[in-house]
């Protein structure tokens, strides 16, 4: 029986929800045919999502090794009444306290964040979203720098109507956002009558896994200061960085740029990449603008962070001990995975983005392509899911302005996954090659062949048949 549409709202029957394109469709292939080393060795891999599975067995030592920490525990029991009952939306200030002191230390102890200003939300895509309440109306926008998180299209215009301008970047300089490009995309918005009311961006950046240097991050910041228009800096990959150039937070450059405006200032973390706890759902909007946290705060009613929750990561992220190895170990293991993948895939001839963050690179595969264009990307695309049965997410699902790049994950399996995927991976662009070179040689072949055929048929059509010869010969003409 058919839904009548409208029974419902504009929004439940609308399809503005961004999920209609290949990332979650890649998402859906995985779902429907999941990798298994035993009960579905052929099934599809999962390399489309960006989880941090790299570090999971520290936070399991912790555990067991501080059972006093879940309040579902016989040593952490009598602290069930106490946390159980009705907590406002302020939340736990000792979780707040916590979060605040590992956004610290994530950053390299370079910066101090108020707890005061911390407010929870549903992991980072709650925490974007009400930004975009508290700072745009329905029909205003913002810049984005291309290619950009394929789940923005969602979690900043679905509910809000807030309108998204791609800021387009290229390979030419390692997809940098450029203040030319900044201006060009903000004076045609305002040419056409929209409303401009900030910037948004990813540092770390997904699907580049890169960090922002401190000279572009000058740049983006007098930009916004100059326009007073806001700044969102979405950083929930601060801690996955691995080489030079380390990660230099929004809040580390406005305490040396005095001249900026802070209300324009707003950073949402979390501690689903950086920890690996997605399913935790902790998102955090940290705002230097006291009229946004209060307006976040009581909107963070529609998306709390449960208390249980909170009370076991207080406890946890107050273990100083902890939370030092843990971050070094997280950049370590992080290097090193990236290294293993980016190493195997150099063994078959395949390239990628240069990054220092992040749990993904942009892999290259534009000599692969048919031709240079989006169709020939979503045809390789396809085969890639269908034939070689791996889940990765093509640039253009994050507005990429150049086919032919793709994200892979790499930290959200074991090395024998890993592995297994890499021979996947390099069967195919081998056969590739083979079919390439074949029909190259086929080609050659033929090209030599009618070369030789033309050559003689041209001598002896002289004599005999004029006709054949190209009509632009001056015997055809007379």
């Amino acid at each position: 029986m058919s839904l009548d549409k409208n029974l419902l709202s504009k929004l439940a029957a609308g399809d503005k929800h961004g999920e209609d394109s290949p990332y979650f469709d890649g998402w859906k292939a995985y779902d429907n045919n999941p990798f298994h080393p035993q009960h579905n060795p052929q099934g599809v891999i999962q390399m489309g999502l960006a989880e941090n599975q790299l570090c999971s067995d520290l936070i399991k030592e912790w555990i067991k090794a501080n059972p006093h920490a879940s309040i579902c525990t016989a040593e952490g029991i009598d602290g069930f009444s106490d946390i159980a009952v009705f907590q406002d939306y302020h939340g736990l200030k000792q979780f707040r306290q916590a979060i605040a002191a590992f956004m610290e230390r994530a950053r390299g102890g370079r910066v101090r964040f108020e707890e005061k200003r911390v407010v929870m939300s549903g992991g980072a895509t709650g925490a974007n979203e009400t930004l975009m309440f508290c700072l745009a109306d329905r029909g205003d926008a913002f810049l984005v720098p291309t290619p950009y998180y394929a789940a923005f299209d969602r979690d900043l215009s679905w509910r809000t109507g807030v309108r998204i301008i791609p800021v387009e970047c290229n390979s030419s300089n390692n997809f940098q956002v450029t203040k030319q490009a900044l201006e060009s995309a903000y004076l045609n918005a305002q040419e056409t009558g929209i409303k401009i009311k900030g910037l948004i961006l990813a540092n770390p950046s997904n699907p580049l896994g890169t960090s922002l240097g401190r000279e572009t991050l000058q740049t983006l910041m007098e930009f916004i200061n100059d326009k007073q228009i806001h700044l969102v800096c979405d950083e929930i990959y601060a801690a996955t960085v691995f080489a030079e150039p380390g990660f230099i937070s929004v809040a580390e450059m406005i305490q040396e740029m005095d001249h900026v405006n802070r209300d324009l200032i707003h950073i949402v973390y979390s501690l689903s990449k950086d920890m690996g706890l997605p399913g935790f759902r902790v998102g955090v909007v940290y705002s230097y603008n006291d009229a946004v946290v209060t307006c976040a705060r009581r909107m963070s009613s529609f998306g709390l962070v449960s208390s249980q929750t909170q009370s076991f990561l207080a406890a946890m992220l107050s273990d100083q001990s902890f939370v030092d190895n843990f971050l070094k170990e997280v950049s370590k293991r992080v290097a090193k995975r990236h290294l293993m993948f980016t190493e195997g895939l150099k063994e078959m001839g395949v390239s990628c983005l240069t990054s220092n963050a992040g749990l993904f690179v942009l892999m290259d595969l534009r000599q692969m392509l048919k031709d240079q264009t989006f169709e020939s990307e979503m045809s390789l695309w396809r085969m890639i899911i269908n034939n070689v049965k791996i889940n990765i997410s093509p640039g253009s699902s994050f507005h990429c302005s150049e086919p032919g790049w793709f994200r892979v994950c790499f930290a959200n399996m074991d090395e024998d996954t890993l592995q297994i995927a890499l021979q996947r991976m390099k069967n195919f662009v081998l056969r590739d090659g083979e079919n390439k070179n074949c029909n190259n040689k086929k080609r050659k072949s033929f090209q030599e062949n009618l070369k030789l055929s033309f050559s003689s048929m041209t001598y002896d059509e002289n004599v005999r048949t004029p006709r054949l010869m190209s009509p632009h010969s001056p015997l055809v003409r007379t």
